[in-house]
């Protein structure tokens, strides 16, 4: 019987380290790498030696992103649609070679009143922040397997664990992309692949746009996600929060203090936020966004169940 050492406080298990992936010389995927978060990690990397390949809605966008970066490729992907992903990760075989490293980060962050969220937009944030993580996964861990090797970090959001008002599909959506990671990560152990779950605080990126940040959780800069998804290539923890004391603060708070309690402080610190305090005029650019890739998704959607 072979024995295996976990560290808990890491969800760190030896087994996940037998065979780590180098970042010089592989080959990576950002999804979502056009800006912010995912921009910066395709920066990171390629810097320290990878040839990267952003994937993003916004293929123009992309482009002048991996223009500035060493070793760096970008392409049309679309996260919800297998299909893209297909031709995605094809395009990165014949240009580069076998996927190392997937950052699944690509996600979407419509804010409000859950009763006045329409159809589309619930829709969209699903099948990017969950789909898309499942369709990534699909399309490169197989290979990984084949090979012995990889690594996939799943990008989710200490709104995996902690519910907010004004939250409640994008609550669903990184409670399910956590999960996901969780799960895949136990059923490909031994394999030679480890998935990972990076979950970032209230970060300074479009996505946040217009919504007032400090308060109950720390904000961080992209740049500070990007080395914690780098941090993982060594780790390989399980679940890592940025900054790193918030998960297993937030998990002590959920198991030892009374409901009534959290409630008295979250009334203090005021975690309605998100729906009393948004500013439109500061958001008005990212909503303009998402309202039209909201339309474009919807579209897509019908064009596959119309005969």
């Amino acid at each position: 019987m072979r024995m295996v050492a976990i560290d808990s406080r890491e969800g760190h298990d030896v087994r996940f380290s037998q065979r780590q992936v180098a970042l010089d010389g592989a080959v990576v995927i950002v999804t979502g790498g056009a800006r912010g978060i995912g921009a910066r990690t395709a920066e990171l990397f390629a810097r320290r030696g990878a040839t990267v390949w952003i994937g993003d809605v916004d293929a123009d966008v992309a482009a002048a992103t991996a223009a500035t970066l060493p070793r760096c490729r970008s392409g049309h992907l679309d996260v919800t649609q297998r299909a893209s992903w297909d031709r995605f990760v094809a395009e990165v075989l014949a240009e580069s070679g076998p996927v190392d490293i997937l950052v699944n980060n690509a996600g979407v962050m419509p804010l409000g009143p859950f009763d006045a969220e329409s159809e589309a937009t619930t829709d969209l944030i699903l099948d990017v922040n969950v789909r898309g993580v499942l369709n990534g996964m699909r399309a490169v861990i197989p290979s990984m397997v084949s090979r012995g090797r990889g690594h996939v970090v799943n990008v989710a959001s200490m709104a995996g664990m902690i519910p907010i008002p004004g939250m409640v599909t994008y609550n669903a959506s990184k409670f399910a992309a956590l999960g996901a990671s969780l799960a895949a990560r136990r059923e490909y152990a031994g394999t030679g692949v480890t998935v990972s779950a990076v979950l970032p605080s209230a970060v300074r990126t479009e996505l946040s746009s217009g919504v007032p940040l400090g308060g109950g959780l720390p904000t961080v800069d992209p740049h500070d996600v990007a080395h914690a998804i780098l941090k993982t290539l060594r780790t390989h923890a399980a679940r890592t929060s940025v900054p790193g004391w918030v998960a297993p603060g937030w998990a002590l708070v959920d198991a030892l203090v009374p409901e009534v309690l959290q409630r008295a402080v979250r009334g203090r610190i005021n975690d309605r936020r998100a729906l009393t305090e948004l500013d439109p005029n500061g958001r008005s650019a990212y909503l303009q966004r998402i309202e039209r890739q909201s339309k474009n998704h919807a579209v897509q959607s019908d064009s596959e169940v119309t005969p």
